[in-house]
């Protein structure tokens, strides 16, 4: 099964690939000045450093957007899932081959994730999406101080889990959760974080979320990244310059990674959780602002 992700990733990588190249060459805009290729190269190289530690791309690439002013906002959705949908599914690939995960729960979580995002979206995309951006400001620092209790072995904490998978309640768990964040993130709300305290509150090697979440993001994004495209609601003057050097950005930071202690993976996932909680409470406070 294992074998069959990687056969289907490397051909939505080929086909996809194909279909973005075609859009951008033959609608992209042909004055694009130096300038803006440069912070591109550097957006996607640097974003996807930071996706593939965890950080996710969806909060970041709209700050990015928003500063330099290289985008308008209807195109900030698009953004988020075309330009970094081909160093997802490299980073998917790569965190295969070095992270062991029972089968059984890889293959159900992504499938959970996915179908949250196919079925799931309806019902949750009706709920008022500042109230569930409320709830995660709240819980996702609470989860951060869990998760340092836990690999210091503090009070009833105890330490950091070590399994591969999941099996019977937890499994069960698991797969409604991801079910749940899949549905969220075709919402704009994004799953690295959640994904990640889901399986270390689980019990799992923290290593073990990274194929998970990244599983779960590179088999949502082609769907909605095609109806981008096919509707132009995308920067094409980033697309291809941003995808390619994402991708290099995904090795970098994959080196990173691979050779990170568990603890120090443990603390740079805490700041992260902690990172989206407050933009949350940015974007919470903003919208109410601009109410």
């Amino acid at each position: 099964m294992i074998l069959a992700f990687r056969v289907i990733t490397i051909l939505f990588i080929i086909f996809y690939g194909a279909f973005l190249f075609k859009d951008v060459i033959k609608n992209g805009p042909k004055n694009e000045s130096m300038l803006n290729k440069v912070l591109y190269g550097i957006m996607g190289f640097v974003l996807n450093i930071l996706d593939t530690l965890g950080v996710g791309s969806n909060a970041t690439q709209a700050a990015f957007f928003k500063f330099t002013k290289l985008s308008p906002d209807d195109e900030l959705p698009g953004n988020g899932n075309v330009i970094f949908a081909i160093p997802v599914a490299v980073e998917f690939l790569l965190f295969l081959d070095i992270v062991e995960v029972e089968p059984i729960t890889l293959i159900t979580m992504i499938a959970a994730s996915v179908l949250g995002a196919v079925v799931g979206a309806k019902i949750v995309c009706k709920l008022p999406i500042n109230a569930i951006r409320g709830v995660l400001a709240v819980t996702l620092p609470f989860v951060a101080v869990v998760l340092v209790v836990k690999i210091n072995g503090i009070g009833p904490f105890g330490i950091m889990g070590d399994a591969t998978g999941l099996t019977g309640a937890k499994l069960i768990i698991g797969i409604l959760v991801n079910f749940v964040l899949g549905a969220l993130m075709t919402c704009g709300v994004g799953l690295y974080a959640p994904c990640m305290a889901l399986c270390a509150l689980l019990g799992m090697n923290l290593t073990v979320a990274f194929p998970i979440m990244m599983g779960s993001c590179a088999f949502l994004m082609p769907p909605a990244s095609v109806e981008f495209i096919r509707n132009g609601r995308y920067n094409r003057g980033a697309a291809m310059i941003a995808s390619i050097t994402g991708v290099i950005g995904v090795f970098v930071a994959y080196y990173i990674v691979k050779s990170m202690p568990i603890t120090a993976l443990t603390y740079i996932v805490a700041l992260v959780l902690i990172y989206m909680s407050a933009s949350f409470i940015i974007t919470l406070m903003k919208e109410k602002k601009n109410a």
